[in-house]
């Protein structure tokens, strides 16, 4: 107890409130006083733990009853997505995301211990803005603040909307690259790192977003009674949500793949247009080195040692120099 009344305390990251009947009665009170809260009947109590130490939530875990593999998974870094049950509650592990301007994905980890009347998040660090989940709590209605599953399914919904506008904003920097692939400057370094960069974060997007499935599909189980019965269609969206989520984040890892093959295959018929033109213009210029070194020769020839031999050779390199000009200009090989 003395533990958790140091902690609630001295740690600015611990926020408490407490619903009674749909209500908001209280918030702001210590960590020691959520377990004589629970047992009164009627009330639903929400802690967040922002950027904990291990020590708080071992001590909020001893105050609670959480298994402690729940309470070691929630204060390790870098957790998969999952859903862990116990007799008494739940642990969930997920991640918010966003995709920033330097073609990177930046990402929260968020933990859950889900009790029959208590939602405990724990926040890994600071840039995962609660304030919204929080906001649109309250301006639900009393009766569906009475469930501990709606609390939860508004967590997640705000999750899931965050996967879905960092691919809607993966999806615009792929248009933006292949728009960049097909320009006349085409910078061939600028499009290798920035494909290399977003493919790099279509996978972490996909190791974050593609657990969610059996998270979801496992709080769906009518067997656990995790989520009441008409909770269960706002779940079912969430996991539509998610596939739809996964989806996309696959189809966009095989449109990096294509414009990385892309731009390879455009880089080798440049460098074919490039070879053709080139060998054009040697055979262009083969032609007045053939003409010069044939007149040039020590040899009795018609014109031999006379203008008129000049100007033969100088006639015959310039027609045939732009005969050649001419075939190749139509032929496109110059």
């Amino acid at each position: 107890m003395a533990e958790l009344a140091e902690a609630s305390t001295g740690n600015t990251g611990i926020r408490t409130r407490l619903y009674r009947s749909g209500d908001l009665v209280e918030e702001g009170f210590a960590l020691a006083a959520v377990s004589d809260y629970l047992t009164e009947p009627d009330v639903v109590v929400w802690v967040d733990l922002r950027n904990p130490d291990q020590g708080s939530l071992e001590a909020l875990g001893e105050e609670l009853g959480m298994h402690e593999l729940a309470v070691e998974d929630a204060g390790e870094r870098r957790e998969r997505p999952k859903l862990d049950t116990y007799p008494t509650h739940a642990f969930l592990n997920a991640y918010a995301v966003r995709f920033t301007g330097a073609d990177e994905l930046d990402s929260s980890e968020v933990s859950a211990f889900l009790l029959p009347n208590a939602l405990v998040t724990v926040r890994k660090n600071d840039w995962f803005d609660i304030s919204q989940v929080v906001a649109r709590w309250d301006s639900a209605a009393p009766a569906e603040r009475t469930k501990v599953s709606y609390f939860l399914y508004a967590l997640l919904d705000d999750l899931v909307d965050g996967h879905f506008e960092a691919v809607e904003d993966l999806d615009e920097a792929i248009e933006s690259l292949e728009d960049l692939l097909f320009q006349p400057a085409n910078t061939t370094m600028e499009v290798q790192k920035r494909s290399f960069a977003l493919r790099k974060s279509l996978v972490t997007l996909r190791r974050l977003v593609l657990p969610m499935r059996e998270v979801i599909n496992t709080l769906m189980r009518r067997d656990l009674g995790l989520v009441d019965a008409d909770m269960a269609p706002y779940y079912q969206d969430i996991y539509d949500h998610v596939l739809r989520a996964t989806e996309w984040t696959e189809s966009l890892r095989d449109l990096v793949t294509t414009v990385l093959e892309t731009n390879i295959t455009i880089q080798g018929n440049r460098l074919n247009t490039i070879s053709k033109k080139v060998t054009g213009w040697a055979a262009i210029i083969a032609v007045p080195t053939f003409v010069t070194g044939f007149f040039g020769m020590n040899v009795p020839y018609p014109g031999f040692a006379k203008q008129v031999g000049l100007e033969a050779a100088i006639s015959i390199m310039a027609i045939t120099s732009a005969a050649l000009f001419m075939l190749f200009k139509v032929l496109d090989w110059i």
